[in-house]
């Protein structure tokens, strides 16, 4: 049995997965590991590039784009090692970080999942990183933009306080390790995820198997957005998050807060769409523009709404189905 399997979701990123497997061989020492690729319908070369450079590698098709979690589903379902890691494709190791996560697993029963800090390309730390599950609904929120609103805000969904300071609420599912064990116990990833807010919901349920650890000095690189097909996202205030992100993120707080705490996120959705456009008028008219100029950020967020209405009644009801924009 190897110490660890680590699975890899592919859709079309081939190159990718030969530099993040690079970076694998190169820096794991002291553990025993095997590479699992579920191929979420790429429709290119993928295979053939992969396995020709490592044949090793135990390749699997899922038949459709089904999605992150139902591709890592198949993935631990096949792992064979005692360990089980969910490692984006677009990610590079920079040190023997999967020894070190490994060691913590087996010498901390305590401990059900650890994770590492994400750094861009440039060895900077990324920034804004949740690590709580209210820091995450506090940002699905759109008030008015200030550090009172934020103050209130945080008194209404305040963070958890741990005496250890690397212990998390849920880790990214870009680097992930817990046991194949844990798994057993607190169940796969949720597979009416598509994308987004999946790792969220599994870490509530790996919480309550034990510890949640985000390693003090432990880091690796994160390029992301290696299988978007659309990397530009203009944010506003308004408009934070791709349709796909709230989408996945109200499915969530469907899940893990019952059906008030989504229907009073909903409301306030609805509920802004005529004051963003009212705002946005009277900002006009006070600056002698035509009224109805300059809207497209207003008229952005109207469809971003619709989109969320398109899932209301399967929310709500919490159906099982691929919540796929």
């Amino acid at each position: 049995m190897p110490d660890l399997s680590i699975i890899i979701v592919n859709y079309k990123t081939p190159q990718l997965i030969l530099n993040c497997l690079a970076s694998v061989y190169q820096h794991t020492r002291g553990i025993t590991f095997e590479i699992i690729v579920v191929d979420n319908q790429s429709e290119d070369d993928s295979r053939q590039i992969v396995l020709a450079h490592y044949p090793d590698v135990r390749w699997f098709d899922m038949g459709s784009n089904a999605g992150f979690a139902r591709a890592n589903n198949l993935g631990i379902e096949q792992a064979q090692g005692r360990n089980v890691l969910l490692l984006n494709s677009d990610t590079l190791l920079i040190n023997n970080l999967l020894a070190r996560c490994v060691q913590v697993l087996d010498e901390q029963p305590d401990v059900a999942a650890v994770g590492a800090h994400q750094l861009n390309a440039d060895g900077s730390l990324r920034p804004n990183l949740y690590t709580t599950f209210n820091q995450m609904r506090r940002a699905f929120y759109i008030l008015p933009s200030g550090q009172r609103s934020e103050d209130w805000l945080k008194r209404q969904l305040p963070d958890p306080v741990f005496a250890d300071p690397a212990q998390v609420e849920w880790l990214s599912g870009a680097f992930l390790m817990t046991r194949k064990a844990t798994v057993d116990r607190a169940g796969g990833l949720d597979e009416s995820f598509f994308m987004y807010g999946e790792d969220v919901e599994w870490g509530y349920r790996l919480g309550k198997q034990g510890r949640m650890l985000l390693l003090p000095d432990a880091q690796f690189i994160h390029l992301e957005y290696g299988s978007s097909d659309n990397r530009q996202h203009v944010v506003t205030h308004i408009n934070r998050f791709k349709p796909q992100i709230q989408v996945s993120q109200l499915l969530w707080v469907r899940k893990q807060y019952g059906v008030g705490a989504y229907l009073l996120l909903m409301a306030h959705y609805v509920l802004l769409l005529p004051m963003v456009f009212a705002g946005k008028i009277l900002i006009n008219l006070k600056n002698r523009k035509p009224l109805f100029s300059e809207l497209d950020n207003q008229r952005l967020f109207a469809r971003q709404v619709r989109i969320f209405g398109r899932f209301f009644w399967k929310t709500i009801f919490n159906r099982r189905a691929l919540y796929k924009v």
